[in-house]
């Protein structure tokens, strides 16, 4: 049985995914930064979107519109950690799990890379599913998702900036940022970056493949606010800022921006 170009793409995008990965992997062992993994899964959801849309049978629109969102996230989002693996010692979550896992760490690590390479297959089904819809994109179902998406990129940029001011500032070591977005949510960025998974929802509007993309949004929030996003964060947060992230904790939203509390201790 012949395989569609569509199939064909999920397919031979999702092994050269796993391909990539192993060679980051390599890469992270000469040079001790396990934090490459975050650049390459970056990579790998806006490539595999992008390919979906450009494979994809269904509307124009919707295809074109997809393979913006997905690339402008991607190149914003992978400018920002290229930085970051640049200028700054590996990420505390990952020195934290080679510890744990001491002689072990390589292997663990090479499963991990690979585990993110699953995700971003799996994530792509989304923009498989949309990319194959035949139905033309509503112009309001079009301006929600631009707005989102807008948003979404206007507000981790933003998150990002007043994170970094604030840590340039050597008077401000050991201490917790409570500037700006950091006011009104511990984690702006995480925010802020789920908003532009929500941002693919409008795009399925009045379809029945919209369960696809709120899946996804659904499944992104969970592993922010219980797996790989917060909780990790805020434990290596307590281990280097102690009583101050403490009562950080207690005045200030863990995710949704809010007015923050006042401290009841």
């Amino acid at each position: 049985m012949e395989l569609s170009k569509e199939w064909l793409g999920l397919l031979v995008g999702g092994v050269m995914v796993h391909i990539a990965m192993a060679l980051l992997w390599k890469r992270s062992l000469a040079s001790g930064n396990a934090g490459i993994v975050d650049a390459g899964w970056t990579a790998a959801v806006a490539a595999l979107a992008a390919l979906h849309a450009a494979l994809g049978d269904g509307d124009g629109r919707r295809r074109l519109v997809l393979a913006a969102i997905a690339l402008s996230w991607g190149a914003r989002l992978l400018a920002h950690l290229v930085v970051r693996l640049r200028g700054e010692p590996e990420d505390g979550r990952y020195r934290s799990l080679r510890a744990r896992f001491a002689g072990g760490a390589p292997r663990f690590f090479f499963w991990f890379f690979q585990l993110q390479a699953l995700l971003a297959v799996l994530l792509s089904l989304s923009p498989f599913a949309l990319a194959r819809l035949a139905a033309p994109l509503p112009t309001g179902a079009l301006l929600a998702a631009l707005a989102l998406f807008a948003l979404s990129i206007a507000g981790e940029s933003l998150a990002d900036l007043q994170l970094a001011r604030f840590r340039a500032d050597p008077a401000n070591r050991g201490r917790t940022c409570r500037v700006g977005l950091w006011r009104w949510s511990r984690h702006p960025n995480y925010f802020f970056e789920w908003l532009h998974w929500c941002a693919y929802v409008p795009l399925a509007w009045g379809s029945g493949f919209i369960a696809a993309p709120l899946a996804v949004a659904v499944a992104m929030v969970l592993l922010i606010l219980f797996v790989s996003g917060i909780p990790p964060t805020e434990a290596q947060a307590l281990k280097s800022r102690g009583d101050d992230y403490r009562a950080y904790q207690r005045t200030t939203s863990a995710f949704f921006p809010w007015p923050p509390r006042e401290d009841p201790s």
